[in-house]
């Protein structure tokens, strides 16, 4: 079995017969009589219509259709590349394409059509919202994606007719959209055309300079690459391996990101080849590995296994890279025919039917179901467009749990963002965690390989502050989703409030003016459906209190009231402002701990437990000395009957530092109480007391009274003490 490189070039002289011809190679037990009627019908609309190099227009859905089958997608993804084009450019009713050409094809091809019609206030806007659309239509059918991929491959080969401004404007559309879904749909062929294509617009003088020198050195290369294949197939021979081993200079993206990444000219880049073996299953993928290493030396820390964990978008290979023949650098990759095939084409590799129309499931990844929360938590299609963007741009590094599981994440992402790649409630919980062991800090950059706990407080919640820790989409939008919904809370409590103040002075109430069903009219002007959405629109000061008067019918809100009421609408203003204050401060901020149900009562922590903020805690009322609070986890909670037990919280606007105890046990040495007392204060915490002595084994133990204003500062200052060499262990007395 040989395989060769999928070619997209375009095909100035494809006939319908011709694509017609390949469709029954692809699908040889398939009635392709309707592939035809796709034809024609297009042929018809787009008759007498030329493209801008002067060729008929229906060339390119013909090239689009022959891009698909060599993805080797289905009859329906073949006829929508057809057809792409008729709704958007000859007014075609998607309607009558279901009703010819069924109602999949017609799905696949409004998924496809640019949103031309609207009208939107800026090109930016406009093409925000244009690909707004297609995302969530790709979203429930992958083919949309794939197809319009096809579309955009074609354009970009043929671009060469439209002016420079067009150019270059078509190629970042595409080096910073369709290049990263090609990637996260593992069409490894259709990324690596679309990305030398760009350089070649957006940079020319690179991209020919890249051209000039490769080919200078081309008799040179190609013996190079002969002699290479050569002892490799002997030596895969010799040792009984039977496979196909191809080799060629990278493609020119890949070399020009090679020097922009390390700063240097084409002449220091070494491994500008890449050598690819296949075999017919895994057992010799890692025997192949082992014969390349021991006839060649490999480079230290150039070795990646897919194998064994495979990218998110189901890409396996193996990845090393040796010192070949001559001490050139050389890479390889090693995979079988079947792994090879989805690299190529990605998720239309796996695009197999049980019957027409039902797709495997297997077909869609989970990350294109995430896109529709996205689309659900955004404003405005631009800052979807941005999310998007950021959530395609993964891969890099690969972050195990405790249990062994694997998580890719991007470059950059910190263990915030796995947190919330586990759950979105481990995210929210999350106080801190621990990398292959050692505490870090919630903005550490995580790196392949490391091993990610994550510690978790019932009583924690997410802050606005995440946001600029947080690198993936998907932590982004959770967090913001919930600080969205604490405000929605707040903002509909203080409207109820609001209205319901404002009613007073009519002698009516909410409950009573809902039950006559009187604010229908409102309702109705302001599109809202619920009791819920004008409380928030009025709590959010969008929504005057007058214009809600003015649609209540029993009111009879007149000139005389206006005037009475516009003298009446500071001390509204004034207590709109009082009761914001208030829900943002529900409480004192002297007060440590909120008791349920008690004011004025005396509150004091436990000294066998000393809870900080963070901790889960529970209040024992105590005979004459008020409420004492302990950790839940304290043994006192276990010997009090639960009769005595209140339910109390940490106040999270108390800003006062906790006592807290934490035991150190060292290597003794001399001077060692002097340096961790420095290493704690240098992290801005002040110790209250410390107890040291010597152990008989030749250790140390040391009890450290210090105070902190929560938990994650606890943490931090373990961390801190922890990266000492001396220390052997660090935690809470």
């Amino acid at each position: 079995m040989f395989t060769e490189r999928i070619d997209f070039s375009h095909e100035a002289g494809l006939t319908v017969d011709e694509l017609i011809n390949r469709a029954e190679v692809l699908l040889p037990d398939t009635d392709l009589s309707i592939l035809r009627k796709c034809f024609e019908f297009a042929d018809k609309m787009h008759q007498g219509v030329k493209r801008s190099s002067g060729e008929p227009y229906i060339i390119h859905p013909l090239n689009v259709a022959a891009t698909l089958i060599k993805l080797k997608m289905d009859l329906d993804s073949i006829m929508a590349g057809l057809l792409h084009d008729t709704v958007e450019d000859c007014d075609v009713n998607p309607e009558d394409i279901a009703k010819m050409f069924g109602q999949s094809v017609a799905q696949i091809v409004v998924g496809c059509t640019k949103i031309s019609k609207i009208k939107f206030k800026t090109k930016e806007e406009s093409q925000a919202e244009n690909f707004r659309k297609m995302v969530v239509a790709m979203a429930q059918d992958l083919r949309v994606i794939i197809v319009k991929l096809a579309d955009r491959m074609h354009n970009m080969r043929t671009l060469q007719y439209m002016t420079k401004e067009k150019q270059q404007a078509k190629a970042q559309e595409t080096l910073d959209i369709y290049v990263p879904l090609a990637s996260r749909l593992g069409i490894n062929s259709v990324k690596a055309d679309l990305e030398d294509l760009c350089l070649r617009y957006l940079h020319p003088d690179i991209y020919y300079r890249l051209a000039e020198k490769i080919a200078m050195k081309r008799r040179e290369r190609e013996s190079y690459i002969e002699e290479t294949l050569r002892h490799i197939q002997d030596k895969m021979l010799e040792y009984s391996v039977v496979g196909e081993v191809t080799g060629r200079p990278k493609h020119f993206f890949s070399i020009y990101r090679k020097m922009q990444q390390r700063g240097v000219d084409f002449e220091q880049i070494q491994d500008l080849l890449a050598f690819r073996i296949l075999v017919n299953n895994i057992t010799e993928c890692y025997k192949v590995l082992g014969i390349i290493h021991s006839a060649f030396t490999p480079v230290p820390g150039r070795f990646k296994d897919y194998i064994a964990i495979p990218k998110v978008n189901n890409y396996q290979s193996l990845h090393t890279t040796v010192i070949g023949p001559k001490a050139e650098r050389i890479e390889i990759q090693i995979r079988t025919f079947e792994m090879h095939e989805v690299a190529e084409r990605g998720v239309a590799a796996h695009w197999k039917y049980k019957e027409r129309n039902k797709v495997d499931s297997n077909a869609k990844l989970k990350w294109v179901e995430e896109l529709m929360e996205f689309n659900q938590n955004v404003s405005s299609s631009s800052e979807f467009v941005d999310l998007v963007k950021n959530d395609l741009d993964v891969g890099g590094v690969f972050i195990f749990t405790p249990n062994g599981d694997v998580k890719e994440l991007r470059y950059g992402a910190t263990p915030l963002d796995f947190a919330y790649a586990v759950h979105t409630e481990v995210g929210n919980k999350t106080v801190g965690a621990k990398v292959n062991g050692k505490m870090v800090p919630l903005k550490y950059r995580l790196k392949s390989g490391d091993t990610v706990e994550i510690l978790t407080s019932k009583t924690q919640t997410p802050s606005k502050d995440w946001l600029k820790i947080c690198k993936t989409s998907r932590a982004i939008t959770k967090i913001r989703q919930y600080l969205m919904k604490i405000e929605r809370d707040e903002h509909r409590a203080i409207g109820e409030v609001i209205l319901d103040k404002a009613l007073r002075k009519f002698d009516t109430s909410v409950k009573s003016l809902d039950k006559k069903n009187e604010f229908r009219d409102l309702f109705e002007k302001y599109h809202y459906k619920t009791m819920e959405e004008l409380f928030v629109n009025i709590g959010s000061n969008h929504l005057p209190i007058k214009d809600v008067l003015v649609e209540i019918p029993s009111i009879h809100f007149s000139e005389t009231d206006e005037i009475e009421f516009k003298e009446e609408d500071k001390e509204l203003e004034s207590f709109y402002n009082r009761t914001q204050r208030t829900a943002r401060k529900s409480t004192s901020n002297d007060n440590a701990v909120i008791v349920d149900g008690l004011d004025d009562i005396v509150v004091k922590m436990g000294r066998c437990c000393n809870p900080i903020p963070g901790d889960p805690i529970t209040g024992i009322i105590t005979r004459g000395r008020g409420i004492t609070v302990h950790a839940v986890k304290c043994n006192r909670v276990m010997e009090i009957e639960q009769s005595r037990q209140v339910h109390v919280e940490w106040n999270k606007h108390y800003t006062f530092s906790h006592p807290v105890n934490i035991k150190v046990t060292t290597h003794d040495k001399p001077g060692i109480l002097s340096k961790i007392s420095k290493s704690i204060n240098s992290a801005g915490i002040n110790i209250r007391s410390a107890i040291a002595r010597s152990m008989p084994d030749q250790k140390g133990s040391f009890i450290f009274e210090v105070e902190v204003k929560d938990y994650s500062e606890l943490l931090r200052t373990i961390s801190t003490v922890e990266q000492m060499e001396e220390v052997i262990s660090v935690g809470r007395a």
